[in-house]
């Protein structure tokens, strides 16, 4: 679990319910990554409050970055911040499995067939 995760707000007062319902959606995205990299991540959130005339949204941008020098951003506006955590969750989630498969070594054709070769 993501245990350095930084909550705050623009204009926007963050609630409690607020911080504990993003800690649980946010905090488990470390299951997807390397085991190496799952040390040390830290995590900032912040949620704008953008005024429009036709009702009020808000903007959530989230930053993780992974020890290494690797930082995984994405940014969301939604008119319900709890449904943006929700939405922000799925983006990062795509772009912590596509980290994953790079940093991932994986065996070449080489690698394989030394495995099925018969000796002697």
């Amino acid at each position: 679990m993501i245990s350095n995760i930084d909550i705050s707000g623009h204009n926007y007062k963050v609630s409690d319910s607020f911080k504990k319902y993003t800690t649980k959606r946010l905090g488990k995205l470390d299951r997807f990554l390397p085991r190496g990299h799952k040390k040390d991540i830290i995590m900032k959130i912040i949620v704008s409050e953008i005024g429009h005339p036709h009702g009020n949204k808000y903007e959530i941008s989230a930053a993780m970055e992974i020890p290494g020098g690797k930082v995984i951003t994405t940014k969301d506006e939604c008119s319900n911040v709890f449904a943006g955590i929700d939405i922000i969750e799925a983006k990062l989630k795509g772009q912590v499995r596509r980290f994953k498969l790079e940093a991932t070594p994986h065996l070449s054709k080489k690698g394989l067939k030394s495995l099925f070769v018969k000796r002697g």
